[in-house]
């Protein structure tokens, strides 16, 4: 349990993981049925990018309006904010296992309403409730697994939640392309996210709830029960009466504050070592969203497209790849993660985010550049009415290429030769895009046909292996293990919080900065907002690795100071 002795690995956790679950295979059966709740934040992250794509050509009105495609996406986001501030409060009010099966009852609600929505709007509705479910079990799977873990390999498992996540992201990209032929194809996409909420819901109804929360509601005996499937029967008792000390002070510590939300919420930013925790954990939270990760997982063959690749299969299939490397690097930060530290893996993983977002940059503006031109002769080709009217109209048309017709919301036909050919600027209808595909063009929206669409697909491959293994798991890890005992749940459900709120911010407005900045100029913003976040993490966040809740707490008490060597330091300061 989290009270247990200073851990000082000398082999990485993962290897000490796999021997504790060998030894007791129950542990493992705690963090992967809790964790499924990343599987619902993954799979709902990734699968709605490719819907988007067959959405758009289902409704008309989506496909023009750019805010609406927003909207449609960030709702989710905007769901699951609420469900991280009602998580916060479900986890210590109710408890652990309740909070999660609450979510998973929201989240299949909401996918069988979006997989028969008749109208964009319903489809709005149904990714609000998938939200709610996914906030909440954002804030409830990583406190339930932290709490039914042993402190040593606490960091591996919480990653496990990182693993689910980042696989059904994978995993909704192939299901995406399973059904991008059958008839319906994004109300399979989306519909078949209820299957994993009914099966972590009935895995759930037989487990126990975390024996920490047990034991705070004075079922001491339940909670010893649960410590005798997770421990040797040798270290139990140490480990029970670690629990109940523990406990007791956080109860001391509750009795103080109050039991209100508000009063909770207020004693918690009033308290010096709850408010430097918070620094930490909002500082994480908030800096995995603006480096701009949830604009590929949303968007990301959308992305492909803007690279040159139009075909919606083609465009899923490469994203497909992209993703294939988030759940590798998750890993990867499964194993190293206690070995090297949080701090210092997300500090690594902020410079690699660095560099590749510029190279995309560069990419992107130079694809732009070199975009084909626009050829009159081509653009009559046809008909008189065809052509794109702010094209007919510009004055300075013949300096017109690709870019410039998608800039005017209309779409680029290509030459019958060669896609890198002059070609065709046409008005952005269903006729005529059908129109250019029967004589055997490629009819581009979102990207124009470029001869670095390569190097961008492989530079967003390796900025998502930069973002895995540090920054796509381990502020998860952070938050679960920054907090004083008794504000556990309502710091949680703060960083929590945050998270999604940057994640709405970022996915509200991702296409519209692209509409303003293009594909380049977007990543080149993300990237200096990521200089920022690194900053950030370098002076806020400190080490937490093989450390137990209370050396955290003394940490935070002492007060927490980076030095530009490497080392830290402490002082002694009354408030920050």
């Amino acid at each position: 349990m989290a009270e247990g002795p200073i851990v000082k690995p000398t082999k990485t956790e993962f290897r000490e993981c796999w021997r504790t679950i060998w030894r007791t295979p129950y542990v493992l059966r705690l963090a992967l049925s809790a964790g499924i709740g990343g599987f619902l934040f993954g799979y709902d992250t990734g699968v709605i990018s490719g819907a988007l794509l067959y959405i758009r050509e289902d409704f008309e009105s989506v496909n023009k309006k750019t805010w609406l495609q927003e909207t449609i996406v960030s709702m989710a986001v905007a769901g699951a904010i609420i469900g991280a501030a009602v998580g916060g409060y479900t986890n210590d009010k109710f408890g652990r296992k309740i909070s999660i099966l609450f979510s998973d009852v929201v989240f299949f609600v909401g996918a069988l309403v979006m997989a028969a929505a008749p109208a964009p709007w319903v489809i709005i509705v149904g990714r609000l409730l998938v939200g709610l479910g996914v906030g909440t079990a954002s804030v409830s799977s990583p406190l339930y697994i932290s709490e039914a873990s042993p402190a040593k390999i606490r960091g591996a498992l919480v990653g496990s939640n990182g693993l689910l996540l980042t696989g059904a992201q994978f995993l909704s990209y192939l299901i995406n392309l399973a059904f991008t032929k059958a008839r319906g194809t994004w109300r399979w996409m989306l519909g078949i996210a209820a299957l994993p909420a009914l099966i972590q819901f009935l895995l759930m109804l037989s487990l126990p709830e975390s024996p920490r929360w047990l034991c705070r509601k004075s079922r001491v005996d339940e909670a010893r029960a649960v410590l005798e499937k997770i421990f040797p029967s040798d270290e139990v008792e140490k480990e029970m009466d670690a629990l109940a000390s523990s406990v007791e002070t956080e109860k001391d510590g509750a009795a103080a504050i109050g039991n209100g939300m508000f009063s909770k919420v207020t004693a918690a930013l009033r308290n010096t070592v709850v408010r430097r925790g918070l620094y930490a954990g909002i500082t994480v939270q908030v800096a995995q969203q603006f480096v701009g990760i949830n604009t590929v997982m949303y968007y990301a063959p959308t992305i492909v497209q803007f690279a040159g690749f139009a075909s919606n299969s083609v465009a899923m299939a490469l994203a497909l790849v992209t993703t294939g490397l988030n759940t590798f690097g998750t890993l990867i930060s499964m194993a190293f993660v206690d070995r090297y530290g949080r701090r210092k893996l997300m500090m690594i993983s902020m410079i690699g985010i660095i560099t590749f977002l510029v190279a995309l940059s560069v990419v992107f503006i130079e694809a732009s550049v070199h975009s084909p031109k626009i050829n009159s002769v081509e653009s009559g080709h046809f008909g008189s009415n065809s052509s794109c009217p702010i094209y007919l109209t510009a004055n300075d048309a013949s300096k017109w290429n690709c870019m410039s017709c998608l800039k005017a919301d209309c779409g680029f036909c290509s030459n019958a030769a060669s896609e890198f050919h002059p070609g065709a600027c046409l008005a952005a209808t269903k006729a005529l895009r059908s129109a250019c595909r029967a004589e055997h063009r490629v009819f581009y929206e979102k990207g124009c046909p470029s001869r670095f669409g390569f190097l961008a697909v492989m530079f967003l491959g390796l900025y998502i292996i930069s973002y895995a293994p540090g920054m796509g798991t381990i502020p998860w890890i952070v938050n679960s293990e920054i907090y004083p005992l008794q504000y556990r749940g309502i710091g949680g459900g703060i960083a929590a919080m945050s998270n999604w709120v940057a994640n709405l911010i970022v996915s509200e407005t991702y296409l519209t900065l692209t509409e303003h900045l293009g594909a380049g100029g977007t990543f080149f913003l993300f990237a200096g907002i990521s200089c920022i976040g690194l900053a950030a993490i370098f002076w806020f966040v400190p080490e937490t690795k093989g450390l137990t809740f209370e050396e955290v707490e003394k940490i935070l008490e002492d007060g927490y100071r980076p030095k530009l060597c490497g080392k830290t330091k402490k002082k002694n300061v009354d408030s920050v």
